[in-house]
């Protein structure tokens, strides 16, 4: 789950069993919104009377992706019965602003509903939001009945969503929960072997960085990878540019290393100008990844970039253990910021 840098961390706690109206507060408001994709503006107030699910998202988010394919799963059941789910995209980097790269993200990763763009983070003020993701369940009356941040707890918000239409007086939907199984990106995590964390690149907000000499920031700088990394710890080599959010590649053959520990490594990132691609090549332990590689490689490590999202680049096929990652990208104009682990 990610956070919005330095917000307090405000949970909103609800009973296990029921849902207390009497600790519920009223929605914020959709008002702020820059505009919106799938539909036409909505308002909180003209949904009165429909069960609202409202999702606070990231494209390039690991979290959000492992969520869709349930959020996804449960708008195609319960539409018909009086949910509407409603997608707010709230921007964590800049290239998240892009009207054009929400437009793209909501096509590739298959998200149907009303999306309102949230780019200036009017409507996440409005609902006192600091996590990515985040599901807001509003009643019939307009009320917050629950919260769910980050993963998990699947079963637990489709029965808020059941429940919830129960009192609204809706009946006729399948009991029970959706049966979900996610592919590639949107696949859960193999969280008994995740033990290493989400890792920033950008120098506001990076970690473990195992390059020797000081971090010119937002200079170019040329950096080596030492001869051991340990355990979660990163480097870079070749000539690089760290800015708050991201390092962009300055030089051809640039790379970056990382000891991790997890099934999955993705990497956001992307061509630092729109108008290039660059191609580049995975390592894993100095070897190829082969049946190793992820969804946006081939078997031999290599893959292009093409537009700014998180690319997947390794799935383990076999046991985890402490190995090295190694990427290399063979043109310059590669922007790196955030690497994630499943």
């Amino acid at each position: 789950m990610r956070t919005l840098p330095l917000a307090a961390a405000l949970v909103i706690a609800i009973g296990a069993s029921a849902i207390p109206a009497t600790r519920s507060a009223m929605a914020g408001s959709f008002d702020g919104a820059l505009g919106w994709l799938n539909s036409e503006p909505l308002s909180l107030p003209e949904l009165r009377g429909k069960v609202i699910v409202v999702q606070f998202w990231t494209y390039s988010c690991i979290n959000w992706l492992r969520t869709e394919s349930y959020v996804r799963a449960w708008e195609e059941k319960y539409k018909d019965y009086g949910v509407v789910v409603v997608g707010v995209h709230t921007p964590e980097f800049g290239f998240e602003k892009n009207t054009d790269n929400i437009g793209w993200a909501a096509k590739a990763y298959r998200v149907g509903y009303p999306i309102a763009i949230d780019s200036n983070f009017a409507v996440w003020r409005s609902f006192d939001n600091h996590y990515w993701p985040a599901l807001y369940f509003i009643d019939a009356e307009g009320r917050i009945r629950h919260t769910q941040f980050g993963e998990g707890n699947y079963e637990r918000s489709e029965s808020v969503i059941q429940d919830l239409l129960h009192e609204a007086g809706k009946s006729g939907f399948a009991p029970g929960s959706v049966q979900v199984e996610g592919l590639g990106a949107e696949a859960q995590a193999d969280w008994e072997n995740l033990r290493t964390p989400e890792t920033y690149v950008g120098y506001a907000r990076a970690d473990n960085f195992a390059s020797s000499g000081q971090v010119a920031t937002d200079a170019e700088e040329t950096y080596a990878i030492p001869p051991v990394l340990i355990a979660n710890h990163w480097a870079l080599s070749g000539r690089w540019a760290i800015g708050r959010e991201s390092a962009t590649l300055k030089s051809a053959n640039g790379k970056i290393a990382f000891r991790f520990h997890a099934r999955d490594v993705h990497l956001v990132m992307g061509p630092a100008s729109r108008a290039n691609q660059v191609r580049f090549r995975v390592r894993i332990d100095g070897a190829a990844p082969g049946a190793d590689a992820g969804g946006d490689i081939d078997r031999d490590g290599n893959g292009v970039l093409i537009e700014q999202r998180l690319y997947q680049l390794i799935r383990q096929d076999g046991p985890v253990a402490d190995r090295t990652f190694e990427i290399e990208f063979l043109e310059p104009g590669a922007e790196a910021f955030v690497f994630t682990f499943g």
